[in-house]
């Protein structure tokens, strides 16, 4: 069944979570104004997929089940299926800055992989544990926070090397009915107006973090779970042209003797197997956050186009501004092109799964992650200073200075001044704010900070490939002259002992 965002807003009145915002305990999610942006955001996620425009690309045929579900639900099934989602991402992020589901399908996905994996290697019935609840996730269309950033404490120690165990979820008890989690997860992109939280591991294991190799599935109002948030977006503030309405909250999620039926563990100690996960989550992740970026970066080439023609210059017949809006083309482009190659080039595991291809994905996610303050940086270069000396909007109904205001505010004369005003606190909005520093951050450390992706590049970089091509070349002689003599250096003239001699007139130069 496919959920409305109406829908899905009274859908979270069934669940009752201990959540705190600015030190209060938060009565209903669903209701609380400082929560309302995110939970907007996320609600376009589900609209999308009820109406006919966006149909195609925000619903798919679920492999296992025949059922037709969201996209942000699906498993990966082929490059098609990628691009697909990486469409859809890039989509709806161009509505809402950060559409946040898909780490709910990034998530299904890594973990589908893990514990087939994991079945594949005799332990136990896991993989088809996941699948019956991953039927009944998709079937409810639920939205899952994804819960693997750890505290982490002293992060030069291994988990079971901490002086505070809590740093680290872990599994405190074993019981026939399943197992009892504490500890803290950060970063929870969502959590408090998520259905779902779905624990994984943060890092690598070795034998002595046994515990804490723990992935499982909890409902946010579980007993002993408490979240700890911040506001979505700017909800309340006047200037706040587009955060105040659409915006991403995180949550600390503090586990306190959480009793989680076996029904919902996919990994309770196996913890050989946590690298792989994590690797594969990081790939489905960094490919969904080039579509993410995109869409913000389709919001910024909008914005600062049309602010720069309010101010009465055309970007097209002005060379500078031309060159720098084609800059920030490249950029959006540039990264986008590559979740585009990570898709065309995805690998299908033995689970059947997708996975985008790592490099690509990684190289993509690596150029986000630092170009954005450029990206930023272009748009203000294109729009000038006017969002920045915009009064608030509480003098657009001052008499006192109104009028005189809005003569100032008008530039070219085909635009109303009314618009121009209004494209610039949008842009100041995303650009020049806390809302702006907010996606800045995310996207240099959100699904992976540059160091992280960095190592996966050059860990899965075929370098001794490129080695051997030189080698190749080395053994046939091919770098060789045709006398067997080494090959000179790049000075012009010295690629033989004779030099280079000009041919006689007239003579024929073969």
């Amino acid at each position: 069944m496919l959920l409305s965002g109406d829908e899905y807003r009274e859908s979270l009145r069934r669940y009752s979570p201990t959540v705190y915002l600015d030190g209060a305990r938060v009565d209903s999610v669903a209701d609380e104004p400082r929560l309302a942006p995110g939970v907007a955001a996320v609600g376009v996620t589900y609209d999308f997929a009820k109406d006919a425009r966006h149909h195609p690309l925000m619903v798919a045929k679920e492999q296992s089940s025949g059922a037709e579900v969201n996209r942000f639900l699906h498993i990966n099934r082929s490059s098609e299926d990628l691009l697909a989602k990486l469409e859809a991402v890039r989509l709806v992020c161009q509505r809402v800055g950060c559409a946040q589901r898909y780490l709910s399908q990034d998530a299904l996905n890594a973990i589908h992989q893990a514990t087939h994996r994991m079945e594949s290697d005799g332990i136990g019935d896991v993989h088809q544990r996941f699948l019956a609840y991953l039927h009944r996730v998709q079937a409810e269309d639920l939205t899952l926070g994804a819960a693997m950033t750890d505290a982490k404490g002293d992060r030069s120690k291994r988990p079971h090397q901490q002086s505070n165990a809590n740093a680290f979820v872990h599994i405190r008890e074993r019981r026939t009915d399943g197992i009892v989690i504490s500890g803290t997860k950060a970063i929870v992109t969502g959590a408090p107006y998520m259905h779902e939280l779905l624990v994984m591991p943060g890092r690598n294991m070795v034998a002595e973090d046994e515990a804490f190799a723990v992935r499982c599935a909890v409902p946010v109002d579980a007993e002993g779970l408490t979240i700890v948030t911040r506001p979505a977006g700017r909800p309340g503030e006047d200037t706040a042209i587009f955060s105040g309405r659409y915006g991403q909250s995180t949550g600390v999620c503090l586990f306190e003797d959480v009793f989680v039926p076996w029904e919902r563990v996919f990994m309770a100690g196996e913890w050989q197997h946590a690298q792989a996960m994590i690797q594969a989550y990081a790939g489905h992740h960094r490919h969904s956050c080039i579509g993410a970026r995109a869409g913000f970066g389709d919001l910024l080439i909008g914005a600062a186009l049309m602010l720069s023609e309010a101010n009465g210059l055309d970007a097209g017949g002005n060379n500078y501004l031309r060159e720098r809006m084609v800059e920030l083309i490249k950029i959006v482009e540039g990264f986008f092109a590559c979740g585009v190659a990570s898709s065309t080039y995805a690998v299908v595991d033995g689970s059947g799964c997708a996975e985008p291809e790592r490099i690509f994905a990684n190289v993509g996610k690596l150029l986000l992650s630092t170009q954005i303050y450029d990206m930023q940086r272009i748009a203000h270069d294109l729009s000038g200073g006017l969002i920045v000396a915009l009064p608030g909007p509480e003098e657009d109904h001052n008499p006192v200075t109104a009028a005189r205001l809005e003569e100032l505010w008008q530039g070219n004369d085909d635009i109303p001044a009314e618009r121009r005003r209004d494209v610039a606190r949008f842009l100041g909005d995303i650009t020049a704010s806390d809302t702006a520093g907010w996606y800045s951050l995310i996207s240099l450390h959100g699904g992976g900070s540059p160091a992280a992706t960095s190592m996966e590049i050059y860990r899965s970089y075929p370098l001794k490939d490129k080695v051997a091509l030189v080698e190749n070349l080395l053994d046939r002689g091919l770098l060789t002259s045709v006398q067997g003599d080494a090959a000179g250096g790049d000075q012009p003239g010295s690629c033989c002992p004779e030099g280079c001699q000009a041919p006689d007139a007239g003579k024929d130069p073969g």
